[in-house]
């Protein structure tokens, strides 16, 4: 093998000497920019210039699928493999590019000119089917510098300046009226209102996020931090990313307020791996914000890029790579409010949750409260995808039906309906792989934290799925398997080895191949899952094959 010119690596590097370890991540990927992959001699120098052990060098490429330890194809094209995708062909175009190439999924080409993934969502669900191309150091998505962002709205306060085609400037977003109010608090009564506003975390585990900056801004220490957690992987699930390429300054001021109020100096974004388009975007509203003077001295915010691992949604893995360790999840307690990042104090929400909190500052908690319901107030967006005729992102107020929100015709610019006979719908998946099942029976459910509840679906991360009459659900079954399978970070026996019997059980049933006792097989896999594994990943794995077997969607 030739000699690699470490000179440009080693510039880099001095930037991220500073930060010792945790600076890691961003030396990999700038070495995997420089040079296609990570060389055996840039990981080395890696390891040297930030005191890192080489073998935990070696130990963090392998865990992240984005990173490579050997060439790959000057062009890399990731095609989307998941369930939205798969409903739109994305299998077979899988398959017809490879057989174009001469090569199987996730292989390089003689000439080392291309290289064929197979890939886990792209976040992309409404423009299904989804492809990446990395050509150098360009991104684009189904050839396009950056998906378009569709959105309907049934009420319009988290997507006002979404689905233009742009990102919005400062100029445009204006000041930070929130985080001005918010200064004019203390910090105890701007937790305050966050708590009386009844909002709870977007992810999908829906904590009251008073109670969690509450807990930050009470516990004592040198140091806090504030972390938006943009790692959205939830095959389904793309709003996070629509609201940072349409609309940053209002994560960003969001991030500002929480700073503001538990006492932090110091933010992250964590940005999933397949959303490198919107990096630029957002270091420039950064940019923005600083020459502001919102951000600078008082507190300021970094962007960490992820790598491929789905693992990194959960917020302690999310800790341990910005860390720059691989993204395992921690035990708990302790809890993030006491020891999170760096074993300090710290906030981490979700973008949409983030978004939120700007809101509640302008209009107030008593007016906030008088959107959605009592015992779900606000705003909500759902990632409507599947075999709907108007795929995109919907924002609405808690409350509205399923039914409502797949169907409602407004005379505005923004036209929601998605035109789906009811009688065609076979299922919805709720929530994302991680979810669970529903059918035309639940389609007056109220969307809302309790009444979903009460007929034990998750709203999650506002995953609607929709399937038709013709789609055989064994196979999406064995998608979810797959994926789980593929992302099971393999800490804890229980996940580790029963995401794999349910794969291989769940690819039994999709060839017609079932053995007696498979039903009984898939019952105990998921609850044992659930109740002993470590993290919710293992928790969830099982969680939408249960309740199809529950609603007798499929036949084992």
């Amino acid at each position: 093998m030739s000699e690699i010119d470490l000179a440009p690596l080693q510039e880099r590097l001095i930037r991220h000497a500073k930060h010792g370890r945790s600076g890691l991540m961003p030396a990999l990927h700038d070495a995997q920019f420089l040079y296609g992959y990570i060389p055996a001699e840039a990981a080395r120098e890696i390891g040297r210039a930030l005191k890192v052990p080489l073998a935990d060098v070696h130990g963090v490429i392998e865990f992240y699928t984005l990173f490579y330890s050997q060439p790959r194809g000057k062009k890399i094209r990731r095609i989307c493999i998941d369930a939205a995708c798969t409903l739109k062909g994305g299998a077979d175009i899988l398959g017809r590019h490879c057989a174009e190439a001469g090569i199987e999924p996730n292989q390089t080409t003689r000439d080392g000119l291309l290289t064929i993934e197979a890939s886990p969502c792209l976040g992309v669900c409404e423009h299904a089917p989804a492809e990446l191309t990395v050509d150098g150091g360009r991104w684009t998505v189904n050839e396009a510098e950056r998906p378009p962002s569709t959105v309907y709205r049934l009420s319009s306060y988290l997507t006002a300046n979404c689905g233009r085609g742009r990102t919005t400037s400062l100029s445009e977003y204006g000041p930070y009226a929130a985080l001005e109010k918010a200064q004019s608090m203390t910090p105890q009564d701007v937790v305050a209102e966050i708590k009386a506003s009844g909002l709870v975390g977007r992810g999908g585990a829906a904590f009251p996020t008073g109670v969690k900056w509450e807990g930050a801004a009470n516990a004592e220490a040198d140091e806090k931090y504030v972390v938006c957690n943009a790692d959205e992987s939830e095959p389904g699930t793309f709003k996070d990313r629509v609201l940072l390429l349409d609309d940053p300054h209002s994560t960003i001021e969001g991030m500002c307020i929480a700073a503001y109020a538990i006492g932090a100096k110091k933010g992250y974004i964590y940005l999933r791996g397949e959303y490198p388009y919107i990096l630029p975007a957002l270091e420039n509203a950064l940019e923005e914000a600083r020459a502001a003077g919102y951000l600078g001295e008082k507190f300021e915010i970094e962007v960490r890029m992820g790598a491929g691992a789905y693992i990194c949604g959960e917020e302690t893995a999310l800790f341990e790579s910005i860390e720059g360790k691989r993204g395992f999840p921690r035990i708990k307690p302790p809890f993030p409010t006491t020891h999170g990042l760096f074993g300090k104090p710290t906030v981490i929400n979700n973008v949409e949750t983030l978004c939120n909190v700007p809101l509640i500052l302008n209009l107030g908690a008593t007016e906030y409260r008088k959107i959605g319901t009592e015992k779900s107030p606000g705003p909500k967006l759902f990632c409507v995808s599947g075999d709907v005729a108007r795929p995109g992102l919907y924002e609405a107020p808690f409350g509205v039906t399923l039914r409502e929100l797949l169907s409602t015709d407004l005379s505005t610019d923004s036209v929601a309906d998605s035109r789906i006979e009811t009688d065609d719908i076979q299922a919805i998946l709720f929530g994302g792989a991680a979810g669970a099942f529903a059918t035309t029976e639940h389609l007056d459910v109220k969307l809302t934290f309790e009444d979903l509840r009460a007929v034990d679906l998750p709203l999650g991360s506002g995953v609607v799925m929709v399937f038709d009459k013709t789609r055989d659900l064994r196979q999406v079954l064995a998608g979810l398997g797959h994926f789980f399978a593929h992302e099971s970070c393999g800490k804890c026996y229980p996940c580790q080895m029963g995401t794999q019997r349910q794969k291989e059980i769940l690819e039994r049933l999709a060839h017609g191949r079932s053995l007696p006792g498979d039903f009984e097989r898939l019952q105990d896999v998921g609850w044992t899952m659930t109740d002993s594994s470590l993290c919710g990943l293992g928790q969830t794995a099982a969680s939408a094959v249960l309740s199809a077997l529950k609603l007798g969607l499929v036949k084992v």
